[in-house]
């Protein structure tokens, strides 16, 4: 499974490039949208973005192999991660920057009950933004609201297991 998800990907990030290419050239994107900051171009993504589906798909199988049966929801984290993902892009892309400051803080509220760090959900959060923005920034976008989210994710059960304990 992962090497043809990692070939499927490839092919598809190749044919979003040559799509690019022919249609304007392949755009280059400012870390935080700052011009004065670098600039990142599409072009990594060909490299960055097998690369990272398949160390987490590797994740995946482990975790998998580990816990079957906590495993069959990672399809669903993956999808619900795409959509989520586009639909940042596409609010990006509208200039609807409210709308988009909100779905951003309700990861935070989304991380207090689900592991929005785990692998299906950052693969899919990052392929849902390539179209928009490449790679390459989705692949840091995911690397810090995965951090985020392991913190609350795990912070706040730690700090409710020793309220608990001392209770008691």
């Amino acid at each position: 499974m992962r090497t043809k998800a990692c070939f499927a990907i490839t092919l598809v990030m190749a044919a979003l490039l040559g799509w690019q290419h022919l249609h304007g050239g392949v755009p280059a994107h400012h870390l935080l949208a700052d011009p004065t900051l670098p600039a990142l171009s599409n072009w990594w993504g060909l490299l960055t973005l097998p690369l990272l589906a398949w160390f987490l798909l590797g994740r995946i199988e482990r975790r998998r192999a580990a816990r079957p049966h906590a495993a069959h929801g990672d399809f669903a984290a993956f999808t619900g991660a795409v959509v989520f993902g586009a639909v940042l892009s596409l609010l990006f892309t509208a200039g609807q920057n409210g709308a988009l400051d909100t779905l951003v803080q309700a990861l935070a509220l989304l991380a207090l009950f689900y592991p929005i760090h785990r692998a299906a959900c950052v693969l899919g959060f990052v392929v849902g933004m390539t179209w928009t923005f490449g790679a390459v920034l989705p692949m840091l976008a995911a690397a810090a609201f995965a951090a985020a989210g392991a913190a609350i994710y795990y912070g706040v059960r730690f700090i409710y297991a020793r309220a608990v304990m001392q209770r008691r």
